[in-house]
């Protein structure tokens, strides 16, 4: 899932300077799951801005909704009929959330309430730790599904760079060294074989570096 942290208080306060009447926006999809978009983040967020805003005798009106995912324009337009009466729309989402209600509702400024961390999962609650970086050219099958470039503080792809010791990484010793954890689930599963394989060199322009990505579903198109 996709990862999102609330950012400071002060700049998302300085980020509604000059707007008496906003929309706190939050999202039922992944930011939810970790604790900061849903309909609990919604009601703190708007009551911690209400509090602020009136002990400044600068009162903020609020209106307060969450739709089932942002990412989607089937759901951004559930808030059709709220946006042409505020003057912002304060989001909860991650970047992309952020992006559809801006290009939905061209008129109306749209701004986040998160930062987009990264993208992973739970080790508990409120616990949560990168898997992925959406490299484009997933390794997992070959790499005992451990990926070596979200997990390896270097992204090394051809094996452990010598830095490691006792299993851990170099830069920290609470940091596991991703290529010791590959290799001893590869002897695991008996697949050592596929650590021996000469792999193809990565092709970045599926990262990145080859500018916004995209996935269509050919079966999916009219």
């Amino acid at each position: 899932m996709v990862i999102g942290e609330r950012k400071p208080f002060e700049e998302i306060l300085k980020t509604l300077e000059g707007h008496k009447k906003i929309l706190v926006l939050g999202c039922g999809g992944c930011v939810t799951v970790c604790l900061t978009g849903g309909d609990d983040a919604v009601r703190v967020l708007s009551s911690q801005l209400k509090m602020s805003r009136d002990k400044d005798g600068n009162p903020l009106e609020i209106i307060e909704k969450t739709v089932e995912r942002q990412c989607d324009p089937e759901y951004v337009e559930e808030i059709h009929d709220i946006v042409p009466d505020v003057e912002a729309v304060l989001s909860l989402a991650c970047g992309a959330g952020v992006q559809y209600v801006a290009e939905r509702y061209a008129k109306t400024p749209a701004y986040p309430a998160l930062d987009t961390t990264f993208v992973g999962g739970s080790v508990k609650e409120g616990y949560y730790v990168e898997r992925c970086q959406t490299c484009g050219q997933c390794k997992l099958a070959y790499t005992g599904g451990i990926c070596p470039i979200a997990r390896c503080s270097k992204s090394l792809l051809n094996g452990p760079c010598g830095g490691s010791t006792g299993g851990k990484c170099e830069i920290s010793p609470e940091v596991d060294c991703a290529w010791q954890l590959i290799i001893d689930r590869l002897r695991y599963l008996d697949q050592m074989d596929r650590y021996e394989e000469l792999a193809d060199i990565a092709d970045w322009s599926k990262n990145r570096d080859g500018g916004p990505r995209k996935m269509i579903r050919e079966d999916f198109q009219r």
